[in-house]
């Protein structure tokens, strides 16, 4: 009979061990913390101006992709866009390398079309195992409100066509203000031979001094921005090698002052303030 105990304790006990290897086996699924929605996480976007979007990824086996979806919820009635048959619904993808954490911060477009009107939002992760994380939000998207652009103020900047050498510092620095809030302020260092309209610039495709959606108060900032000649990384949000196509060149550049307000994406530029780098 202790033998028959025994036998039964020793089963009880290697079952447990198994079951606990195996658990160890199992990865986590991610987890996902959406910070912000919407201007100060209000989660409500406008149309024609863009959603700003943050959350913390954190995923055991590294991060292979995000996935955003928007989609309508209800009924809505049409406004002055009648020719529209769709509403604002779209999927948008963003790639990883196995990160196991990370901070994600993307704008994304909201269509100068999209009606007015209650929609879904989900934010889905996804691990190089397979394991996924789907998060969902409630979106209201309203019709801009904010007819005014901000104001754009240059207190000091490098003088017309200022050398600047490998390992010196250019720097910029002034006020950006609006009436109802700021949504966002980018300096960039932009290469005349790029060719590139005001409009056209952004931090994709220029070095960037300064970019950012958080201000000191929501309608005035003082800004100073600042970067070294032939430095390895810009200073975006999530800071980029400055290689390939803004890679520094011995050439002729000019800094220029982009700022938005929050409300009805109205745009304001800085003038050009050109500068000439020697390498």
């Amino acid at each position: 009979m202790k033998t028959r105990f025994l036998l039964m304790a020793l089963a009880i006990i290697s079952t447990l061990f198994v079951t606990s290897c195996d658990n160890d086996d199992n990865t986590a699924k991610p987890v996902v913390t959406i910070t912000e929605l919407g201007y100060e996480n209000s989660k409500i976007g406008y149309a024609g101006t863009d959603l700003h979007i943050e959350a913390e990824i954190v995923a055991e086996a590294g991060i292979k992709m995000v996935e955003i979806e928007v989609h309508p919820e209800g009924e809505h009635t049409k406004g002055a866009t009648d020719e529209h048959e769709d509403e604002w619904e779209e999927t948008y993808t963003y790639e990883y390398d196995g990160e196991k954490n990370t901070t994600f911060h993307e704008h994304i477009d909201i269509p100068v079309y999209a009606e007015a009107g209650d929609y879904h939002f989900h934010f889905v992760v996804t691990d190089m195992e397979g394991n996924q994380k789907a998060v969902e939000e409630e979106l209201e998207v309203q019709l801009p409100i904010d007819a005014n652009a901000p104001t754009v103020s240059v207190s000091s900047a490098p003088t017309a066509n200022q050398q600047f050498n490998n390992g010196e510092t250019i720097t910029i620095s002034g006020a950006v203000s609006d009436e109802l809030a700021l949504g966002g302020i980018y300096i960039g260092l932009v290469r005349d031979n790029q060719n590139l309209t005001d409009a056209d610039v952004n931090a994709t495709n220029t070095i960037t001094l300064l970019h950012t959606h958080d201000f000191t108060s929501a309608t005035a900032h003082d800004f100073t921005a600042s970067i070294v000649v032939g430095a390895a990384e810009d200073n975006n949000i999530t800071p980029k090698d400055i290689t390939g196509d803004i890679a520094w060149q011995s050439a002729n550049y000019y800094i220029i002052v982009k700022c938005k307000d929050a409300f009805g994406g109205n745009w304001t530029i800085s003038q050009h303030y050109p500068i000439v780098i020697n390498l």
